[in-house]
């Protein structure tokens, strides 16, 4: 019922919201008698602040239009690559004119960048994509909210995201040969599984893999959100906080975790820091201050919007990860695409290279637990795998602001291009010592026209009797193939 309750409360502040927001612009038109009055200011930050915080979040766009690369501007095009039930595989298709920067674009190496599935959209990684485009062909993991799929695509697992990965990785392996993935957060568990079963199966795995900030061993440093995990038992899980959608939704009836709740969660861990922000915002407002006001209303529109998760991804990902730490164990085993199980090795992993990065006050995942997978991935050979801790980065400052541009963002470019470099150089090696098809080809046709000794033996001295038979009596002739065939 919370949910019902919560989507009732929510229609009716609407109305609400929406006249907040006409009277703070009636008290901030220069052309509005109201603006003239005593306190307009004030008046007009109050209702701006009562409609944010009274609106509805939708999910954002991503609204990355064009970069510069190398001084020219790069058009950038978002498009569907695969649809599937639950997520949408985005490219950011690049766009120019500029001989010499489309061939700068062809070079670069291409990424993955796997979203995290806990509760933001994946437009929360902006600014990643961003960055990344500029030296990078980018594709992106987009996850749907729940409560919009309708209960006619199933169920929607643990297992059913590293299967997503895996043929998302195949299916860009399928056009470049190759690719790198990122995974920033929630993602690097069921990341490192893809590769691994990738690599168990003997398919060729990407060139890189890039974690951060994600809880690899959520034993190292527990955070809140790792305690959390741990104090509640699975069945307290389902039964206060997995609830069915609404049926005003196309997924009513699914059981989610609503999007709602978790967001409530991200605030209660720093109420402190979200209420001065929102004071901040009104002082903003008041002083005339609109760059400031603006940077909290494209924060908050981002941080506000959240998505619902379906009920089993979720709570197998808190047993998984959390409760009894499979993968750190090496008890995880995960149903494949083609039904059967298999069980995720690391260790399997040896062509693959590994870059983990760590915020120095990250308060979500904690120190160690994102460099825990090179301890899990034996088979990597120790010059292939880095690792970074970023001073003075939170969270979600490994992959926004800028920390992410200036410290992190360089060193991960850095990893991957160096790599890439190495990888191409191992191909070109192998192209130059191994013949080409058509070249084993030429061979095997001119061996096979080629005639043996004996058989260029007999050959020639046929030829030697039938032109001395043209011009010798029968007889003669006769003799002397009667001596050939003796000798």
């Amino acid at each position: 019922m919370l949910y019902q309750i919560y989507e009732s409360q929510r229609s009716i502040m609407e109305p609400f919201a929406e006249f907040a927001q006409a009277a703070a612009k009636l008290f901030n038109n220069p052309i509005s008698p109201l603006s003239q009055t005593a306190l307009a200011h004030r008046i007009s930050a109050t209702y701006d602040l009562i409609y944010r915080l009274g609106k509805d979040y939708e999910k954002p766009q991503f609204g990355i239009n064009c970069v510069e690369i190398e001084g020219v501007e790069v058009a950038i095009h978002e498009r569907v690559e695969i649809n599937k039930p639950f997520c949408e595989l985005l490219r950011f298709k690049r766009y120019t004119s500029d001989i010499k920067t489309l061939g700068t674009l062809k070079q670069q190496p291409v990424v993955l960048l796997v979203a995290p599935l806990s509760g933001h959209y994946s437009t929360l990684l902006r600014d990643t994509v961003n960055s990344l485009l500029v030296d990078h062909k980018v594709y992106i993991t987009d996850w749907k909210n729940a409560r919009n799929v309708p209960l006619s695509e199933g169920e929607f697992h643990l297992d059913d995201y590293v299967n997503y990965i895996e043929e998302f990785l195949s299916h860009i392996q399928s056009i470049y040969g190759n690719c790198h993935v990122i995974s920033v957060c929630q993602p690097t568990v069921p990341v490192l599984a893809a590769v691994s079963l990738m690599a168990s199966r003997g398919l060729k795995t990407p060139i890189t893999m890039t974690m951060m900030g994600g809880p690899i061993d959520a034993s190292k440093s527990p955070t809140a959100v790792n305690n959390l995990a741990l104090n509640k038992s699975h069945s307290w899980f389902e039964n206060n906080v997995i609830f069915r959608v609404p049926m005003n939704f196309p997924g009513a009836g699914r059981r989610v975790y609503p999007g709602f709740l978790q967001h409530t969660g991200f605030v209660a861990m720093n109420p402190e820091r979200h209420l001065k922000s929102h004071y901040d915002f009104f002082k903003d407002l008041i002083k005339g201050d609109n760059s400031s006001a603006d940077n909290h209303r494209k924060f908050y529109d981002e941080y506000n919007a959240v998505l619902d998760m379906d009920a089993d991804y979720y709570l197998e990902t808190i047993n998984v990860v959390f409760q009894e730490m499979k993968l750190v164990k090496g008890t995880w085993d995960v149903i494949s695409s083609s039904g059967a199980k298999e069980r995720v090795r690391p260790q399997d992993i040896k062509t693959t290279a590994l870059f983990t990065v760590e915020g120095e006050l990250d308060d979500i995942s904690g120190s160690g637990q994102t460099k825990a997978a090179q301890g899990l991935c034996t088979g990597i050979a120790a010059k292939n795998m880095q690792h970074l801790e970023a001073k003075g980065a939170g969270h979600y400052g490994i992959f926004s602001g800028r920390r992410w541009r200036e410290v992190v963002y360089p060193a991960v470019r850095d990893f991957i291009q160096s790599h890439e470099q190495d990888q191409r150089k191992l191909v070109s090696v192998k192209t130059t010592r191994k013949p080409s098809a058509a070249v084993a080809s030429k061979v095997v046709s001119k061996v096979a026209k080629t005639p043996t000794k004996a058989v260029a033996k007999k050959s020639s001295t046929q030829k030697t009797l039938t032109s001395s038979a043209s011009r010798t009596p029968a007889k003669k002739v006769a003799t002397k193939v009667a001596k050939a065939q003796k000798s």
